[in-house]
């Protein structure tokens, strides 16, 4: 099965880079997923038009890695359950995206992206898209100009625009805006049926959402919409100095399926850490990571600040969650800290290093109370704008695990080499 996705990823990719070639140019208000595209947030808000007539834009991503990482646990290692996976040093599967950007009118524009090859799932499935828009010219000529050129639509089915942290993750193949390899410890992350509002003006942001909270749409009732919002200031104040704080708040009611903090269905990069010795790939995708078990009710806030002078950034996390699953009376709380500082230079800050400190605590639902750090240290080299090569060193450490869990005094360090392409 491997090598049926390496084929297809190979494959993707070849097409991707053919159609490249002949459709490099831009589209309004649609940031680039190059080099040129780090520290872009949300889309960029621009009144002015280059929109002459329908335009198809194709592009995507590959990614590969190298990993080499070993793994110890404080469980009896001779029951079947808590025995860990033997990990070798190899290459992990290859994963690659494809991407459709489509200009359908002035102020229109729609995005689509499909996984060609990812670790979770077997086939080619698209995971997501939306239409954006930003002038109601469709209506009429100049329609409530003067309000637009403040305000954006947006409503598909896609990730959610809640906090700062998936502007820098990895989403499958495309992992250029990831300094580093690995996401963060809990990835709120989630592709939902929603319909967002953005107001920007002279640094301000506002934004207001609803969903329905689900990934799976075929999931029964009993349903509530789900709200959330982002407030916050993002301003270049001289020429190399640029602040960004963001507040960001979700909420969900009730549901009988939540997909938020367990989302992500490309997965982990760290692949069979910490996993049972008859872990897949597949089934065993969520590796590394820290799920809350949240499936009824959630209420998080995350917390953003970004601080950019010259060539140093920083990027902080702070993120507070309460919920609950379907049999539980009573919320749980989980909190997450991040810190990254990374320093970018060279031709065109081609090169960069940095380090990244992930913690997360919370109470199971087994009422443990755990906490998992994590800290990476790394760099990387743009070759080209759309080429790039990245190494990190990751340990990961928990505490509070019971003995009957494989994470009971467990641990996982080594280094990642990713190879990326993004266009």
């Amino acid at each position: 099965m491997k090598t049926i996705y390496i084929k297809t990823a190979l494959l993707g990719t070849i097409l991707l880079a053919n159609a490249a070639q002949a459709q490099q140019f831009p589209l309004d208000n649609l940031k680039p997923r190059d080099q040129r595209g780090i520290n872009i947030f949300e889309n960029p808000k621009d009144s002015v038009t280059t929109f002459e007539k329908l335009k198809v834009r194709i592009g995507g991503a590959f990614a590969l890695q190298f990993q080499g990482l070993k793994h110890e646990s404080g469980a009896d290692q001779s029951v079947p359950a808590t025995q860990l996976y033997d990990i070798g040093n190899n290459f992990n599967l290859a994963t690659a995206n494809l991407d459709i950007d489509v200009a359908l009118y002035d102020g229109i524009n729609l995005h689509l992206r499909t996984f060609l090859s990812s670790r979770h799932h077997n086939e080619t499935y698209v995971k997501g898209g939306y239409i954006q828009i930003d002038k109601l010219d469709f209506i009429k000529k100049d329609f409530l100009s003067d309000f637009m050129k403040y305000s954006t639509i947006k409503f598909g089915h896609d990730e959610i625009n809640y906090g700062d942290v998936h502007f820098r993750r990895s989403d499958n193949a495309y992992t250029t805006q990831n300094p580093f390899v690995g996401n963060y410890l809990m990835d709120a992350y989630a592709t939902m049926v929603f319909a967002e509002y953005y107001y920007r003006r002279d640094g301000f942001i506002g934004m207001g959402g609803i969903t329905n909270g689900r990934l799976n749409q075929n999931a029964n009732g009993g349903t509530s919409p789900s709200l959330y919002a982002k407030i916050g200031y993002d301003k270049q104040l001289n020429s190399d100095l640029r602040v960004r704080l963001t507040g960001s708040v979700y909420n969900t009611a009730n549901t009988q399926r939540l997909d938020f903090y367990d989302g992500d269905r490309a997965g982990s990069r760290y692949y069979y850490v910490m996993e049972n010795a008859a872990a897949t790939s597949s089934a065993n995708f969520r590796s590394g990571q820290v799920i809350p078990d949240f499936k009824n009710k959630v209420t998080s806030i995350m917390i953003n600040p970004f601080v950019r002078y010259k060539g140093l950034e920083f990027f902080g996390t702070f993120e507070n969650a309460s919920g609950r699953n379907t049999t539980e009376i009573d919320r749980r709380t989980w909190n997450q800290y991040a810190a990254e500082l990374i320093y970018r230079f060279g031709n065109n800050e081609n090169l960069y290093f940095g380090g990244r400190y992930n913690l997360v605590k919370g109470k199971l639902a087994t009422g443990n109370k755990v906490d998992v750090t994590r800290y990476n240290i790394g760099g990387g080299w743009f070759m080209t704008k759309n080429i790039l090569t990245k190494v990190e060193y990751v340990n990961q450490k928990y505490d509070g695990y019971p003995t009957s869990s494989i994470l009971y005094d467990g641990k996982f360090n080594g280094f990642v080499l990713e190879a990326a392409i993004s266009f």
